[in-house]
């Protein structure tokens, strides 16, 4: 884990309602949720790492 985020009570109620929605789409199974959400962050990282990749000069 590269970087710890603090939140403060604001922001954790509004973490956590939009955690149970998410689950409540995946039908209660929060371990199904949680799987898409790492596939989902992992093509948000590829696609960051992309974008900030020193790119090579054309010429």
């Amino acid at each position: 884990m590269d970087h710890i985020v603090t939140l403060d009570c604001r922001q954790e109620a509004a973490l956590q309602a939009i955690a149970d929605k998410f689950i409540a789409q995946h039908r209660g199974d929060a371990v199904k949720a949680l799987k898409e959400m790492i596939v989902l962050n992992g093509h948000l990282q590829e696609r960051l790492d992309a974008l900030s990749a020193p790119r090579r000069a054309t010429r």
